[in-house]
């Protein structure tokens, strides 16, 4: 079993609070989050900025896993998730993920098409959501 770990830090109430959040790496080291940065775009992070760049970091290495083992070659990807929450009863949801995709690499479009949708499936973060997860390919 592999164990990854973050942490978040919050101090005040909700509004005005003031909060960070780390990861275990310190690839990020008391990245700065609150209302401010989820709900009115001010500098800083947010948890579904966050899942975003989980998503399409674990999609574009199971992608490449998948290609390799199709024998595509030459492969570039290139992955933007887009994380949309929205208003659900008296809170908010993540409802969907749209990974849009460029693929570059040498090879059948159609079994790279096949591998992409198994990346998507098949991808440990795919799996951990609980949401409609859309892909838009670019294969060129």
């Amino acid at each position: 079993m592999i164990v990854k770990k973050g942490s978040a830090h919050w101090e005040g109430p909700i509004k005005e609070g003031k909060a960070t959040v780390s990861t275990g790496s310190k690839a990020l080291d008391a990245q700065p989050y609150g209302f401010n940065t989820r709900f009115e775009d001010k500098p800083g992070t947010n948890p579904e900025e966050l899942i975003a760049a989980a998503h399409a970091s674990c999609f574009s290495m199971a992608l490449s896993l998948q290609l390799t083992d199709a024998g595509i070659t030459d492969v570039v990807i290139d992955t933007e998730a887009k994380v949309s929450m929205d208003k659900d009863g008296d809170g908010f949801a993540v409802k969907s993920s749209q990974l849009i995709t460029k693929v570059s690499a040498t090879g059948d479009a159609e079994k790279i098409k096949e591998c992409a949708e198994g990346a998507k499936a098949g991808c440990p973060i795919s799996k951990l959501l609980n949401c409609d997860i859309s892909l838009d390919l670019t294969i060129a």
